[in-house]
């Protein structure tokens, strides 16, 4: 039984989760269909492909990832079909790839232009309706990936998303993701760490120029409220505070610099 992923950033209140299964279900009835998200924050393209990225291995080789973030629907942006390590992610060539396309540069990209496996009547404002659930369907059904269009040459792929390595050792990140605890999820990660050689305590993690201590094992090694830098089950830093949240406490993301640096 072929396996169908969705993230989205549709949510739950409307129908256009719904539809979307219905148009699968009607091409290949036989799919299982596993909702991973439609939280993700409206338009942020980054959260789609950060979400796809944690997600998309742990699945069985033949699923097919559908990601609908999609602020420029009905422009001149190309809709894709992805191909990694067994795995297919249908998408719009937005940035969404980003992620995955850095670690498995493997990948092969089909655009997808073969308006046969599109809905009959395609609008303006749903290609996750009349473009990327049909194909996803077509291709549970075993249409091969290169019947769906043309070879793409190349992804659209977001830039700032890797670690700034700074003059005396260390780096400078962002934050990529926000959870629903609020920890701020940052593009540092352990490859990055394992270049920085000292014991993890000889270095701490700053936001916006303040220290809030080294990389922390557990939430609890820090009393309740304070803030703290731990990886996460992601593999990249976060920053936390112990049975709160740091997006409240140092929100917005957009303003943060984090840095890890070596202590004084």
């Amino acid at each position: 039984m072929a396996i169908i992923t969705l993230i989205t950033d549709f949510g739950t209140r409307d129908h256009y989760v719904a539809v979307m299964k219905g148009v699968i279900l009607g091409i290949a009835p036989d799919v299982r269909i596993v909702d991973v998200t439609h939280e993700i924050e409206p338009h942020n393209v980054l959260d789609g492909a950060f979400v796809l990225q944690q997600t998309w291995y742990w699945y069985p080789p033949g699923t097919i990832h559908v990601v609908v973030v999609d602020p420029g629907v009905g422009s001149d942006r190309r809709v894709v079909l992805t191909q990694l390590g067994g795995h297919y992610v249908v998408a719009p060539d937005n940035g969404l790839m980003t992620l995955v396309a850095r670690d498995r540069p493997d990948h092969t990209a089909f655009v997808l232009d073969h308006e046969a496996y599109f809905l009959p009547s395609v609008s303006s404002t749903f290609h996750g309706r009349d473009i990327m659930a049909p194909v996803a369907a077509h291709l549970a059904r075993g249409i091969a990936p290169a019947e769906f269009g043309a070879r793409a040459d190349r992804l659209h792929l977001l830039s700032s998303v890797e670690p700034i390595p700074l003059p005396a050792g260390g780096f400078e990140g962002r934050v990529v993701y926000v959870d629903r605890f609020g920890n701020l999820v940052t593009n540092i990660g352990e490859p990055e760490l394992s270049l920085l050689g000292d014991s993890v305590e000889s270095w701490h993690v700053l936001i916006n120029g303040l220290s809030i201590g080294p990389i922390r094992k557990t939430y609890a090694e820090v009393p309740e409220a304070d803030a703290l830098a731990v990886m996460g089950g992601s593999g990249l830093l976060e920053v936390a505070v112990n049975r709160g949240r740091a997006l409240d406490r140092f929100g917005p993301t957009d303003a943060l610099k984090i840095e890890i640096q070596r202590a004084h």
